[in-house]
């Protein structure tokens, strides 16, 4: 099964276009689950599950950001690695890498989440140089998304720039990766921030097939009603995730899982507007 035809059945599964970003710091896990255990990455991957488990009638896909594991050596690939296995196969599995580099590192960049832990997709930057996406684009199973206008304030400093006559760096990176698509088998998708939502519509207009992974909705501020305009005509499949604003939605509450359950739920119902354009 090709990428876009797992993450089309995943939201038609789900009924949601909603991502569940996995950022998970010890300190900010319920104090009910901190006590039960003093091990940070076995922490970090019973929070995780227990998110998984709350969420996953209500997410079409989960988005480990791999600082979050990786901060604890060795024990933390662990965890990830574990955790990868109590993800539903019927849901898409992004690594939020954002790994941008040239040949050789690239390859094993693709080896590590590609072939040794079945990611369906990566998040790549690709302001090294659009040849340090190839290794990844060889299986059409696969996806990456390119960093392509980022949800935090910093992306005025080379993402909004004018360039080459474009209104924006964002708006020439969407036209060359969609030149990049027709060569490539693996889908190609951008990373578009919904905090930057005066911004976006030029950048999709240039790639309109791309599917895009959209944070900055929840915590950051994004407006869905704003993001539903804007992507009224977008041909590929937006995925809107939101991170901190499911995940510690129950604070340190007893039934915390319960309340991540239901912050899910009430966000996939405000995203239906924009996911019912993509159900048959």
């Amino acid at each position: 099964m090709n990428y876009t035809d797992k993450l089309r059945r995943a939201v038609q599964s789900a009924n949601s276009t909603l991502c569940v970003g996995l950022d998970p710091v010890p300190e900010k896990i319920p104090i009910t689950l901190r006590q039960e255990y003093s091990n940070d990455a076995d922490l970090i991957f019973e929070f995780c599950r227990r998110v998984v488990e709350s969420t996953k009638i209500n997410a079409c896909a989960y988005k480990p950001n791999i600082a979050f594991f990786e901060a604890l050596g060795a024990p933390g690939w662990e965890a990830f690695e574990k955790l990868l296995d109590f993800i539903p196969s019927n849901r898409i599995v992004i690594a939020d890498a954002k790994r941008g580099d040239i040949g050789n590192t690239a390859r094993m960049y693709k080896h590590t989440y590609f072939e040794r832990y079945q990611t369906d997709a990566i998040t790549l930057n690709p302001l090294m140089g659009l040849d340090t996406l190839d290794p990844f684009l060889e299986d059409n199973s696969k996806a990456i998304y390119a960093l392509s206008l980022t949800s935090n304030s910093g992306s005025a400093d080379f993402f909004l720039r004018r360039f080459q006559g474009r209104m924006s760096l964002s708006e020439y990176i969407a036209e060359e990766l969609s030149k990049k698509q027709e060569m490539s088998k693996a889908h190609i998708g951008m990373v578009v921030g919904a905090t930057q939502i005066d911004s976006i519509s030029p950048v999709i207009r240039a790639f309109p097939s791309a599917s895009l992974l959209i944070p900055g909705i929840g915590a950051q501020g994004g407006s869905i009603e704003k993001l539903s305009v804007v992507l009224e005509n977008h041909i590929g499949i937006p995925i809107i995730n939101s991170s901190r604003g499911i995940i510690y939605a129950g604070g340190d509450e007893e039934n915390w899982a319960e309340i991540v359950s239901q912050k899910a739920s009430e966000l996939k119902e405000n995203l239906k507007t924009i996911t019912q354009r993509y159900v048959e």
